[in-house]
């Protein structure tokens, strides 16, 4: 049986994290850019940044965008 979309994107962020694509202190796509790139909608977006988040990957900041975290 195959992921849920969410857990996809969320592997496939977290391999661009890990792999320093995505550095720390970078500000990931907005919501709707990844819902661009994934052509997914904005609830898919939202699961996966729960998923990134409860892996301590990334963190919010209101009004301004999600982050990745730094070390």
């Amino acid at each position: 049986m195959a992921e849920p979309l969410y857990q996809q994107i969320a592997d496939d962020l977290t391999r661009q994290i890990e792999s320093g694509v995505l550095k720390p202190g970078d500000r990931l796509p907005s919501t709707r850019q990844l819902c661009d790139i994934y052509e997914v909608s904005e609830t898919v977006i939202r699961f996966t940044m729960i998923q990134l988040k409860a892996r301590g990957l990334v963190y919010g900041q209101p009004g301004r965008g999600v982050y990745v975290k730094k070390d």
